[in-house]
Order: structure tokens, then sequence, then C-alpha cells
């Protein structure tokens, strides 16, 4: 896996399809390659960075693939890179997902066809060859390749002497872009925003095939329609704006990207909340369980939401790991409601768990980024949270995002089931209008938390401490640092350090404190005084400085309700964004990372 880009039009082919991989660098990859297909297959790949990769030429093309791979089977070299060709060096191929059969079909094929890669991948280019040498087309070549294929996938295949591309989609995204007199394909919009923000999003079980004068599209072997959608992206959105890099500029859009979670949302005159989904209060009333389920950044909303919802909406909250995810035990799935918070909405740990939700009969709600994404066609409803392109691997404005909108959705909840007064009803909404100011506030104290990282960038670990909301902060928090900078960095509940943690806390590892009102700063005092005790130095981000008098170095945010431990994260952010800085790390393209995971 990781970036699949593709074009066919009238210009120059090499350098677009290059500029797609430039555009799809922030998923996070190890190796790059591009095809381009005319009378003949020219093939150029790279063990290393794209602008390592020189486009090929081709007098004659018209119609190109590229690929950006995040190893899963081979090491990341030359070989292994996609896109992968057949023996006849005619069929090239790029894919994202994995091939779960693979090994039966490789040993099948071996006894015909040369393998040269480690890849799962390679099956693929050997059996449209097999099949092409029954005179038939390319796209029927490809429909009876992925009748023999188990797993995941989107595939992008063309070949020589053929015309244009057969895309084929199981599970893993893939969108056709429509542009005047060209189209595009690619795993997600990025990889030519700048040429259309005009998508179709195929389906899983789509089969494509796209020509310089039609698209045709099939599903069980008969076509279908579907629709074209307008992004509403551009390309100075999602580029960087002047920044350094794209993690810096999407910290400073947070406000915006929050005024567009809620704006129209919220009824000033009724003091309620529209969702804008198919939700009948009967149903809310009567629901027992809310099941959250996530990885990563969304997981730690979903840890936020969790303390939100069962505080404020009077109902049962349980948050588990995509990946770990069973629908189980004696829980009632009319009375349960599943959430599955994605910021792509392709995650396939979050899609796979979705499913079983489904399978047994739950009720399910989305929240997520993407307009098209798996996951809106596979939920019962979708909230979005409207944050914009997001570049940056390390998610920033989408984790913000995502609890102002769960915050949306526990005022509503709690209207609904009447377990939240009219007096906390005005608090959330006053905090959630007061976010945006807040959190540009913060922003305004970057050059005094840049000095800040400075200072510590160069210790031995992390450890950041919250509790109640200020929880899940610490954990998102710790989980950036580590991300970026590649220091070791571990967030706890602050009660917990004295039941083991405290045991790693020297004078070289720095405890960051999240000291807000709504996070129970009175308490997490009396933790950082026994910190402080084993001589570590203490960072506190506070909401009250009656709190901080003795500690060493304080970042104070504005009181603003609620919501005060999302502000908190944001100072945390810029603090991981500088020491990552600082250390001279890639700070947009973290090793090993991709930003949208899709594969289990």
């Amino acid at each position: 896996m990781c970036g699949i880009t593709g074009y066919i039009g009238p210009d120059d082919t090499g350098r677009i399809v290059h500029q797609g991989l430039k555009n799809l660098e922030y998923r996070g990859y190890d190796s790059a390659g591009i095809a381009l297909t005319g009378e003949t297959l020219t093939l150029a790949k790279t063990a290393g960075e794209v602008d390592e990769l020189t486009a090929p030429q081709s007098a004659d093309a018209t119609v190109g693939i590229g690929h950006t791979r995040w190893s899963t089977h081979g090491e990341p070299t030359e070989t292994n890179a996609h896109p992968h060709t057949d023996c006849t060096g005619e069929v090239a191929v790029v894919h994202n997902g994995i091939i779960e059969n693979y090994d039966a079909l490789k040993r099948e094929l071996s006894e015909q066809h040369i393998f040269q890669s480690e890849t799962d991948t390679e099956v693929i280019p050997h059996l449209i060859e097999t099949h092409l040498a029954d005179g038939i087309s390319l796209l029927g070549a490809v429909q009876r390749t992925t009748e023999q294929l188990d797993g995941s996938y989107a595939i992008a295949a063309t070949a020589a002497g053929h015309n244009g591309i057969v895309v084929a989609r199981e599970d893993s995204p893939l969108l056709i872009g429509h542009g005047d007199d060209a189209t595009f394909i690619g795993s997600d919009a990025t990889a030519f925003i700048e040429h259309t923000n005009q998508i179709t999003y195929l389906e899983s079980g789509d089969i494509a095939h796209l020509t310089t004068d039609d698209i045709t599209i099939y599903n069980g072997g008969e076509p279908v329609d579907r629709s074209t959608d307008t992004l509403d992206w551009d390309a100075e959105a999602a580029g960087k704006s002047g920044y350094e890099h794209y993690m810096l500029k999407e910290i400073h859009e947070q406000p915006r990207a929050l005024r567009q979670a809620i704006s129209g949302r919220i009824n000033d005159l009724a003091t309620s909340v529209d969702l804008e989904v198919d939700l009948p209060t009967e149903y809310l009333q009567s629901i027992e369980e809310i099941q959250i389920i996530a990885c990563g950044t969304s997981y730690h909303a979903g840890l936020y939401a969790k303390e939100l919802l069962e505080t404020h909406a009077g109902v049962k909250v349980t948050v588990h790991i995509a990946s770990e995810y069973e629908f189980n035990g004696d829980r009632d799935p009319w009375r349960t409601l599943v959430l599955a918070i994605t910021q792509s909405g392709e995650t396939a740990d979050t899609l796979s768990a979705l499913r079983e939700a489904t399978r047994a009969g739950a009720r399910t709600l989305a929240l997520t980024n993407t307009l098209g994404s798996t996951v809106t066609r596979e939920a019962d409803d979708t909230v979005f949270i409207r944050a914009g392109p997001e570049i940056g691997v390390a998610a920033t404005k989408t984790f913000v995002s995502q609890v102002a909108t769960t915050t949306l959705l526990t005022v509503h909840l709690g209207q609904v089931r009447g377990t939240l007064s009219s007096q906390a009803t005005t608090e959330f909404l006053e905090s959630l209008r007061d976010l945006p100011g807040a959190v540009q506030q913060v922003l305004d104290q970057a050059p005094a938390l840049k000095r800040a990282a400075e200072t510590y960038a160069d210790s031995k670990a992390f450890f950041y401490i919250g509790r109640k909301a200020g929880y899940p902060v610490a954990l998102e928090s710790a989980l950036k640092l580590k991300e970026i900078s590649y220091d070791h960095a571990e967030g706890f509940a602050a009660g917990e350090l004295k039941h083991g943690p405290l045991a790693l806390v020297t004078p070289e590892t720095p405890v960051i404190a999240i000291l807000t009102n709504q996070a129970a700063a009175e308490k997490t005092v009396n933790n950082v005084k026994e910190v402080e005790s084993r001589g570590a130095p203490v960072i506190g981000v506070a909401s009250d400085s009656a709190v901080t008098s003795d500690i060493d170095t304080v970042f104070e945010i504005p009181a603003c309700g609620p919501l005060e431990p999302v502000v908190a994260n944001v100072v945390l952010q810029l603090f991981a964004y500088y020491v990552a800085n600082e250390k001279g790390r890639p700070i947009d393209k973290p090793r090993n990372l991709a930003k949208s995971v899709t594969v289990e």
C-alpha cells in the first residue's frame, strides 16, 4: 500500500504522474515508481523518495500510472517498488491493499512465470498476462483476475497496445477525477486536486475502464452508474501556504476548522443542536450503550467523547480500539449505537469493526472528515467534522474537530434524553463558540513554546499526565511527540504515576501536566509534586495560575469551560512540532507511518 495516481490525457504524462506522486508523499512511503503506456511500456522505479525518481519519457504515451509504496510484503527496494510487470514487460500494475491468497497463486503461476519481487502484488500482472494470452481485452483480463483474488485491493492496470487504464476496487479506496480533456485516478483526491475537483468514488466490487473517450464502470459484470461529486477543497487548501510544514499549517488552521465544525449546527434561539442526521428521538431515548470504535488519534477523541457523553448524556459508553473490537456479551443490538470515528473514512480496522457491528444488528453512526469515503456508505448515518484537507501524517486539526463535533452530539443526546440542564447546555454551547478564539490565543504563544521545546529537546523521555478529559489529551499529546520526534513519550492517568510509572521519572524526563479546570487540576497538582520531589522538570498547561506557582514552565490557556483540555492539546501539538523541528525530523513524513491505514 500506500498511494496510487494515474492520468489519461494529451499533456506531458510523465510529468503529471510524477506530480501526482509528489502530492501523495504525505501519506508516507518508502519507494516509488511510474509506468507510461503507449505502443510500448516505459518504467521507472526507485527505493527512495519521489524526488529521486526521474519521470520517464515516452513520445506516444497518453496513459500513466504511479505508486508510492509503504512496505508490507518485502523490504523497500527498487525491485519491490510498484508498478510491477509481467513476463513480457507489457503489463504494469499498481496496487494498494493485501492479496491474502497470493502465496498459493504465486506457487501455481511459478510453473510458467518468473517472479522478480517479494511482494503479493506481483501475482496480479502475471494473472492478467495469462488472460490476455487468451485474446481478450484488458478489461476482461482484469475482471477474470479479480475473481481469483482474495483480500483487499485498489488496482490500476495498463498494457502496451491496449487503450486506457482498468481499475478495480475491493475495500481499499480509489477515486476517478474528471478534467475537461483528461481523466485522473487516485487513492485520494489530493493526487490530482490541482487539476479537478469533480470526483467519482468507486465502490467495492467496481471495475472501471478509463479511456481517452469514455469511462465505463461495472459491478458484478453489469454496467453501473456512479455519481460525480464536487469536492469542496482546492489546490491552495491542500498546499503549505508558506508554512515550513503541513503540520504547522494545519495546527494554525484549527480556529477555522473549529468554526466550520460548528457552523450552522447551533440554534441560538432554541439553544439546541442540529447535526443533520436521522436519529429518531425514540431511538436515542432507548439506547443503553454507545460503543465507540476508532484507532490512533481518533481513539483518543473517542475517549474524550466518553467523558462528555457519560457525564452529560446519561448513557454508558465503551471505547474500543477498532482492531480489538468484538460485539459480544449480553448487549442488546437494538439498544446499542456504534459510533465509528475515522478521519479518512477508509481506516481498515475501523471499517472491519463497523461491519461486525452491522452484522450484529446494531445501528451505526460514522464521524469522518471525508465526503464519499467508504464509512459514509456503510454506516447508517454520518456526521462530518468539516476540518478540510489534512495532509500531515500526524493528525492535529482533525482531532480538535472530532472533539468539537462529539461535543455537539453530547448536547443533542443530553437534550433528547433529558439529562442536560438548560444551564449546562448554555455552558457547552458557549464553550464551543469560545473555542476558536481560545485556540488562536494559544497559537499566539508559539514563540514561547518554541523556546521551551529547544530547552527540553534533548531529554531522554517525556511523560504526560492528566485526569478526566485531560487523560485522553495526555495520550494524544504523547502520541504526537513520539510520531514526529521519535522520542519516547507516554501518557498516563495522573493518579497512576505512583502505581508504576514513577520508577521511570528522573531529572532527564520532563513531565507535562494538563492542569485545566475541566481536568481536576487541583488533584493533578499532587502528582506534580510527586515528580518534582524526584527531580523531574515539569511543564504545566493551565487555565488557572493559582495551581501553578511552583512549576518550572507554565503555559496559560484561556478559561473556556468543558473544552479547556482541547485548548491544552493545541499547546502540546506546538510543543511536539518544535521539538521535532529542533531535531531536524521529517515532520510531514515520519518514518514507518502512513496517513490513511487501509490494511488490517
